[in-house]
């Protein structure tokens, strides 16, 4: 093929892709994969063994999208260590990924994100027991029913997917630092729906919506994508969100049964919702960081009128996520 028809080509793929981007539910479903991997412009796989010899932790990986990212991770020939509420789960998971991946290595650790002092444990052990760390994906999630606080008094949803993951990674820092680390936050695009509210970051106006209250922490997640490559700059790690679109998952039938119900036909498998972060962790050089992304390509932050927010609002949740975790070293 020709250059000239070769960049017509893309360009026409791109177009596609960036159509079934704005239909959501075309974009969002099994759909948009299968369609996505036939254009031109899908970026090539990684290369057998791209993460051999470098060590991957993922959070809340005992099913689902942590599952299937440690699967991934694990085949492409990197040390996986889950990071796990529940031990005895985990053994069986350690199990299952070992009898498919025979010669894999796979470590086990206990916390639970949500619990800063847990984490503060976690991050010390580590630091003390692995000689490096090469990709951290923050995938632990939860979407509570009623208002829950953390041992430390914080909003569950803003402790889990927000407050830990920064902490965490800050404790990590000395086992990435020079490594061209990547850091994944595995968001959701709920996030889509809500705006940054650093006038209450956690939730405590009005009636609480535990649908709201994850969506609001996911979209901290996205907004703080800037914040966090700047504070985690100096060690040369780059920090991305990936949204995985529409997958069946036990958190999802169990969170938002009539959704799962309705569009369970269209839900993405476990594997493609995971697909693009292990993509994203296995890129070398590593891509640069403060993005969104979505089926490997970086997606728009905001869709819907109102959801933008200004610098201060960002700089003002910044601070405070600062100020609950400690300033990073």
């Amino acid at each position: 093929m020709s250059p000239e028809r070769r960049g017509v080509t893309d360009a026409l793929g791109r177009a596609a892709d960036t159509a079934l981007d704005r239909s959501v539910a075309l974009g969002f479903s099994r759909i948009g994969p299968a369609v996505r991997r036939r254009l031109s412009a899908w970026p090539a796989d990684p290369p057998a063994g791209a993460l051999a010899g470098q060590h991957a932790a993922v959070t809340g990986a005992t099913s689902g999208l942590g599952l299937a990212t440690a699967l991934g991770l694990l085949r492409l020939g990197a040390t996986v260590h889950l990071v796990v509420r529940s031990t005895d789960k985990a053994e069986r998971v350690r199990a299952e990924l070992l009898d498919r991946v025979p010669g894999g290595v796979v470590q086990v650790h206990r916390c639970d994100v949500a619990d800063l002092d847990d984490v503060r444990r976690l991050g010390a052990r580590l630091v003390a027991e692995i000689p490096r760390l090469d990709v951290l994906v923050h995938n632990a999630g939860a979407l509570p029913a009623t208002r829950t606080e953390s041992p430390q008094g914080h909003e569950l949803t803003m402790a889990l997917h927000v407050l830990g993951p920064v902490l965490m990674t800050d404790l990590l820092l000395p086992l990435m630092a020079g490594r061209g680390a990547r850091v994944v936050l595995v968001t959701s695009g709920g996030m889509y729906a809500q705006r940054l509210r650093d006038d209450d970051p956690e939730y405590r106006a009005g009636e609480y919506s535990g649908t709201t209250a994850y969506a609001r922490s996911k979209r901290a997640q996205v907004e703080l994508l800037p914040v966090l490559q700047d504070r985690w700059r100096a060690a040369g790690v780059e920090v991305y969100a990936t949204h995985p679109g529409w997958v069946d998952t036990p958190g999802l039938a169990e969170s938002l049964p009539t959704f799962s119900r309705l569009v369970g036909p269209f839900l993405r498998d476990a594997d493609a919702g995971a697909e693009t972060t292990v993509w994203l962790a296995a890129q070398e050089p590593p891509l640069p960081g403060g993005g969104l992304w979505h089926d490997r390509r970086e997606r728009p932050t905001h869709v819907r009128p109102g959801t933008r927010a200004d610098p201060a609002a960002v700089r003002r949740m910044g601070d405070w996520v600062a100020g609950q975790v400690g300033a990073a070293d």
